[in-house]
């Protein structure tokens, strides 16, 4: 049987504070058990160094962990120098062919695959309005429900191809947040209706077509929960909409819950205990390395433990799932030319 720190550690996705590899580092993995490693550009040099980075830690673990990083294109793109760095999802919207986001799922997951990378936090479903967005803007692919989810599925389905999981966010929506959650609370005064009218049709479409994994949001929804917690938080938006009324059966990933938005609801083990309570399987704390320790104790103390092996279940189960993924990559797309060949031949390629 599993002990309880372990069920706890594997709900954990830390963040490593630069590219080399510390003895505090492997202490702090070690100690908290935690399950996943997020990559961030501070941590890439080189495929060399990366490659080095990742290894050292897993063997010094005698584990593997479940890796992942931000690569959505564009901008936000963070091992640039051992990938290639397509346009901004809203250029792809405008572009007007559904077969550039499935080239670009297939072509990244190659290239991520190759770097180690087993999860990718993206495509972002988010729609834009005519609100203007200081936060998701060129992030989003445009303004049409219909085309952000055409969009959005076509690059899942392309990541998949290419052995990579994917995570649609930012649920249940935020294309038309006033403030960006990386530095203030945003309030989204939208109703169930306006939501279910146009924000929430591209992650309906994404769970029927059995996308691994959802990002939650940490803006406000009144409307929705008028508890005037963060969705992040919101047990009502998380377990009773996301999980019962939409029928999502796979991991729910909390957005970096170290973000100026939640500076308000308590230190970050805090947030650690909130949002695991609310429904969210895997925990992203990506910065603050003395913390780390702290959230699983705040976890092992304020989750109920039944939660907690709910969440383990789901991460076990999906670990499997990984598995079968890293299985679908054949050593020969290893290569930049294997894999513009494999491209090729699925037809990707004029």
């Amino acid at each position: 049987m599993i002990d309880l720190e372990t069920l706890i550690g594997e709900q954990l996705v830390f963040g490593l504070s630069g590219p080399k590899l510390s003895d505090t580092d492997i202490k702090l993995f070690r100690e908290t058990r935690a399950g996943g490693l997020i990559l961030y550009r501070r941590n890439f040099e080189s495929p060399e160094q990366h490659t080095k980075l990742l290894t050292d830690l897993e063997s010094a673990l005698e584990r593997r962990l479940l890796v992942a990083t931000d690569h959505e294109g564009g901008r936000i793109v963070m091992l640039g120098q051992g990938t290639t760095i397509f346009p901004d999802n809203l250029a792809v919207g405008t572009a007007g062919d559904e077969a550039f986001p499935y080239r670009q799922g297939v072509l990244e997951a190659r290239e991520l695959r190759r770097l180690g990378v087993d999860l990718n936090f993206g495509p972002v479903l988010d729609v834009l309005t005519d609100r203007y967005s200081p936060n998701i803007g060129i992030r989003s692919y445009g303004k049409d429900p219909g085309l952000v989810t055409r969009y959005g599925l076509a690059r899942i389905k392309g990541m998949q191809q290419g052995g990579i999981s994917a995570c649609a966010k930012h649920f249940p929506g935020k294309g038309h947040s006033p403030l960006d959650a990386h530095l203030k609370l945003p309030t989204i005064e939208s109703t169930w209706a306006e939501m279910k009218a146009t924000h929430l049709p591209p992650f309906y479409a994404a769970i029927a077509d059995g996308i691994d994994s959802l990002m939650t949001s940490h803006p406000v929804y009144p409307n929705l929960d008028p508890s005037r917690v963060p969705a992040t938080f919101s047990r009502r938006i998380v377990h009773d909409y996301l999980r019962r009324e939409a029928g999502f059966s796979g991991v729910i990933i909390s957005d970096d819950l170290e973000m100026g938005a939640l500076a308000e609801f308590g230190d970050l083990p805090e947030r650690c205990t909130r949002a695991a309570a609310a429904g969210c399987d895997l925990l992203l704390v990506c910065r603050r390395i003395a913390d780390y320790p702290a959230c699983v104790e705040a976890v092992e103390r304020g989750v109920p433990a039944a939660r907690r092996q709910e969440a383990a279940a789901r991460l076990d189960a999906y670990d499997r799932h990984l598995d079968e993924l890293r299985k679908t990559v054949r050593a020969s797309a290893m290569t930049l030319a294997a894999i513009r060949a494999e491209l090729a031949a699925l037809g990707a390629l004029a």
